[in-house]
């Protein structure tokens, strides 16, 4: 490899030698990373009943992104959108029909069900302060890569179902949108190469206007600040304040908050995925403890004025790995972006008319890029799966991820909790490296193994 190529292949680390245009496009790119899942959320918990805002969860996600970095020292250049992981406590909230949730209306049911996501937010913190107390090398002791690889790559092949069912709606929009993030990323020179996700997005977009297949029926009698959608309006939490502040029952807290020990999971895996793709040890530095402060701090405001638990997005790091920009700021400039928009009931309708193919075609993309580092992660950590009790810890982690595809659910106090698979998953390998012999790995014992981890340098 010359040097000329070699340069060209380096990652990016101060965006700002780009210029502010290309930056502000960047940050635009990742904004459109985050979009689709991050309203994604709000409009499946609306099919179940429940009415959860997409202004507020943009709010929350762009708002709570922003806190992530300042609790990060504005280090992690990651984005904290609004958690699948929780979909199954709505929908167990909103079927919820004993006691005071009887004859209780969906709006205040909501409430219940938020006071819920608060709890779990908070779980993050006594994890944090366990971290602070007994320092990380102690607690990532039992989250090897054995562990963490598996988990990472479990995480792409969780969200591949999404992938495929949103690109089964139209086949051949979502090969437009995957042909054009692959000949920018592969065949692209300068900017074209660093914005593959924003041009598939934008192009295939554009291809589904010519073809006829956007709806801007919505969007017919918009005014400034009258309309269905108009262009500019308050969140819900502003404007009806008493009725989208959190409320707090025992029942609904046995539902929602331990969720958090898959969002906790999935935090700590998207954390050493970040990890990885950027080259740095961020779980050491600025500390596992400080990210999950940020994680669920955020999480918990969000839940106080009715938006959903927040949690680390896989589709940013994605974005990080074929743009190789890795400054943390073009991130914070798409939590700008998003609590912008969130004042902006017309925007989200629009951003929401774009065909759910091109979603599938770019999250083909960007999910296999999530398992893919997991895998990488496991091969540059030379995990020896010669060892039995490495393939043990690895077939079981697996087989749980993928094979509890509706979760795990089971009754206390006469509600349902339900583990997701990657709750289930994560706990089956710590319970696994915890108690089969032969646990020989200790974090920061070397250069090496300070990334070795969760993570694997380039």
């Amino acid at each position: 490899m010359n040097e000329k190529t070699a340069a060209s292949q380096a990652p990016i680390r101060d965006a700002r030698t780009l210029g502010v245009p290309k930056m502000l496009i960047l940050g635009l790119q990742h904004m459109f990373a985050m979009f689709g899942a991050t309203v994604l959320v709000p409009i499946l918990v609306q099919s179940y009943g429940l009415p959860l805002s997409i202004q507020t969860t943009l709010f929350f996600a762009g708002f709570g992104t922003l806190f992530f970095h300042v609790c990060t020292r504005l280090k992690v250049p990651a984005f904290l959108g609004s958690s699948f992981a929780f979909l199954g406590g709505f929908q167990a909230m909103a079927e919820m029909d004993a006691g005071i949730y009887a004859t209780m209306e969906a709006s205040e049911k909501l409430q219940y069900t938020c006071g819920g996501i608060v709890v779990a937010g908070l779980l993050y913190v006594i994890l944090a302060l366990v971290i602070k107390a007994v320092g990380v090398h102690r607690v990532m002791h039992y989250l090897p890569p054995v562990v963490t690889g598996p988990i990472i790559i479990l995480i792409g092949l969780n969200l591949a179902p999404s992938a495929v069912s949103n690109a089964s709606t139209c086949w051949w929009l979502a090969l437009v949108a995957m042909a054009i993030i692959i000949v920018a990323n592969i065949w692209g020179k300068g900017m074209i190469k660093i914005i593959p996700i924003l041009l598939g997005v934008v192009g295939s977009y554009v291809v589904a206007l010519v073809a006829g297949m956007v709806d801007f029926s919505g969007l017919a009698d918009t005014t400034l600040l009258s309309g269905t959608n108009p262009i500019l309006g308050f969140q819900p939490f502003v404007t009806n304040f008493g009725g989208s502040v959190a409320k707090f029952d025992i029942s609904a807290i046995l539902v929602m908050a331990p969720i958090a020990i898959a969002s906790m999971m999935e935090h700590i895996g998207d954390m050493s995925a970040i990890s990885a793709t950027v080259g740095e040890n961020f779980i050491e530095d600025p500390g596992l403890h400080r990210t999950l402060i940020g994680d669920g701090v955020a999480t918990s405001l969000a839940g106080l004025f009715g938006g959903p638990a927040n949690t680390t997005y896989g589709e940013n790091t994605g974005v990080l790995v074929l743009s190789r920009v890795h400054d943390p700021r073009v991130v914070r400039l798409a939590a700008i972006y998003a609590v912008v928009l969130s004042f902006s009931p017309a925007f989200a309708y629009l951003v929401n008319t774009i065909p759910a193919a091109i979603i599938g075609g770019v999250s083909f993309i960007l999910y296999g890029m999530i398992s893919a580092i997991g895998v990488r992660n496991v091969v540059e950590n030379q995990v020896d799966f010669t060892n039995s009790r490495n393939l043990i810890i690895a077939a079981v982690i697996l087989v749980c991820g993928l094979g509890f595809s509706g979760g795990l659910t089971f009754h206390v106090g006469g509600a349902s909790i339900t583990l997701t698979s990657l709750a289930i998953a994560a706990i089956a390998g710590i319970v696994l490296n915890a108690i089969l012999p032969g646990n020989d790995f200790h974090f920061g014992k070397t250069a090496t193994s300070d990334t070795a981890a969760s993570l694997g340098r380039y």
